[in-house]
């Protein structure tokens, strides 16, 4: 062989081997955690899109934590540590407040443009959670929120139109009821044991009055006449048979097994519930569901609860730059779009709601966007936790007639001025 080739031969091995390490020590390895609830399945699929589009990015999945509540323990002793293990991971819509005082997320105007970036389309719920203090401190990727499901099967043999407030919804429940003859049948199910759900069930009527629980800086605002008229207003209910006796006792799980059994006229659940009444081998009611906005209160104004999940960064990463561009990605149109798609998760822009392909995978999600346009965050305050256990024992405690609804009021606004000060 010429003496010319060997020498550029063994030029090209022994460069081979430094431009490959050149390569690799240019690729950045982003640690993404994703619980088992957030669909990790979903989301290793948009790191894969991310990752061909970006091959200086690698992305590991770490996920863990069968519950919610198990996974903001996870997070809150890595992130109370300031490891940097974790470059992005996600928290509940009640969250930004709370990671935020305590200095543990990463400000994300530097990526999406400051909080104007929030009004472009996203639903506006997003604006009221997830900016603290002029900041976006996270953004939205898996929206849900709670709905008013009813028997449509039911409220047509009836001839009932769909109920704008509760004393229409209660009117046309005791009608139905009384028609059926049914001794299973109930009028409207909904979550009054000592669970998240029961925050929920406090905040609806309370909501439905035009009312807010604080102000932008996290300052209580509890209309205590207001509050006290929502929890008359379920124990109203219960005398006049539209909502069982033990409502105390009833939990998430519950009532979907009871609407999908067809057992209710009227249900409030989250979104996942819907997929439940029409798909489920055991369920009684597929293509008789509908969706309609959480009622008014007499003079007020629709209003639920909105769920979900938000992407934040971790503000001891040390990937910072790389972390921002695929959050950016994350929270985009086309990923919200391909869960949507994919997972029968709704959507966090308001034009999804309306997409034909989205429409094509979740028919249902059309009907959505009513709701969810009048979405609120359940209280922003930098200690959710305690929040949530007062207000959702309190109001089973009220439910369950061991407290009345003055008492229970007086100490929701006494425990939880005490952490709002």
């Amino acid at each position: 062989m010429n003496k010319k080739w060997v020498l550029k031969l063994a030029a090209a091995a022994l460069t081979a081997p430094l431009l490959s390490g050149l390569s690799w020590a240019q690729q950045t390895t982003l640690r993404v955690f994703v619980g088992p609830n957030q669909r990790p399945d979903l989301q290793a699929k948009l790191f894969e899109q991310y990752t061909k589009v970006n091959p200086n990015v690698k992305v590991e999945i770490e996920t863990g934590g069968a519950t919610s509540e198990l996974q903001r323990q996870y997070l809150s002793t890595v992130l109370n540590a300031k490891d940097s293990a974790i470059d992005l991971f996600m928290i509940d819509i009640v969250n930004p407040a709370q990671y935020a005082s305590k200095g543990w997320i990463e400000p994300l105007d530097k990526y999406m443009g400051g909080a104007a970036s929030l009004r472009n389309d996203y639903l506006p719920v997003y604006q009221q959670s997830n900016i603290v203090d002029g900041k976006v401190m996270a953004l939205p990727s898996q929206g849900d929120s709670m709905f008013m499901y009813y028997r449509k099967d039911l409220l047509a043999k009836h001839g009932i139109a769909e109920p704008k407030t509760w004393d229409e919804l209660s009117a046309a429940a005791k009608k139905i009821t009384a028609a059926e003859n049914n001794p299973n049948l109930q009028g409207l199910s909904l979550q009054g044991a000592p669970i998240e759900g029961a925050v929920c069930t406090f905040l609806l009527p309370y909501w439905g009055q035009g009312k807010q629980f604080n102000d932008a800086a996290g300052k209580l605002t509890l209309d205590k006449s207001a509050a006290v008229n929502g929890l008359k207003m379920w124990l109203k209910m219960m005398d006049d048979g539209v909502v069982k006796k033990n409502i105390a006792e009833v939990t998430t799980p519950v009532t979907v097994n009871e609407f999908k059994a067809g057992n209710v006229v009227f249900a409030i659940n989250w979104g996942f519930a819907f997929d439940r009444f029409k798909d489920d081998a055991d369920s009684k009611v597929k293509n008789n569901v509908g969706v309609i906005p959480l009622p008014a209160m007499n003079g007020g104004k629709s209003a639920t609860c909105m769920g979900g999940w938000q992407w934040a960064m971790n503000a001891f990463g040390k990937n910072k730059d790389a972390a921002g561009n695929l959050i950016k990605f994350l929270s985009s149109k086309e990923a919200s779009a391909f869960v949507a798609r994919e997972g029968s998760i709704l959507p966090v822009y308001q034009s999804l709601y309306s997409d034909p392909a989205v429409n094509k995978a979740v028919p249902w999600f059309k009907d959505a966007l009513p709701v969810v346009l009048g979405a609120q965050s359940r209280p922003m305050v930098e200690d959710y936790g305690q929040v949530s256990d007062i207000i959702r024992t309190t109001t089973s405690a009220v439910l369950a007639r061991t407290k009345t609804p003055e008492a229970g009021v007086d100490e929701i606004a006494t425990r939880v001025s005490r952490l709002m000060r």
